[in-house]
């Protein structure tokens, strides 16, 4: 599968679409109350965690299951629109 940069501003407004479904399913809702964030492994109240796309729309990823992990506030705004590789080069970074 490739990844690209999306400028077709249809299909993510699809995949948002799609993601806000996904995001009043009781599977999202069990996964969420499980209340530990994907990357850094902390506990959260589950209302404090927010729905992450490991490869983010705007890469070519999309909104479904195997794509959206729960993850604190924190650690969605420092991943922003990286993708998995890139985010683990950003972690071990900070630990040299």
């Amino acid at each position: 599968m490739e990844f690209y940069f999306s400028d077709d501003e249809d299909i993510q407004k699809h995949e948002k679409h799609k993601a806000r479904e996904l995001r009043n399913s009781q599977w999202w809702k069990r996964k969420r109350s499980q209340g530990i964030c994907h990357y850094c492994g902390k506990n959260f109240p589950p209302k404090e965690l927010t729905m992450d796309h490991v490869v983010p729309i705007s890469r070519g990823g999309q909104s479904v299951k195997n794509n959206v992990v729960p993850c604190c506030k924190t650690c969605n705004t420092k991943k922003r629109m990286m993708l998995p590789l890139e985010w683990d080069e950003y972690m071990r970074s900070l630990s040299t």
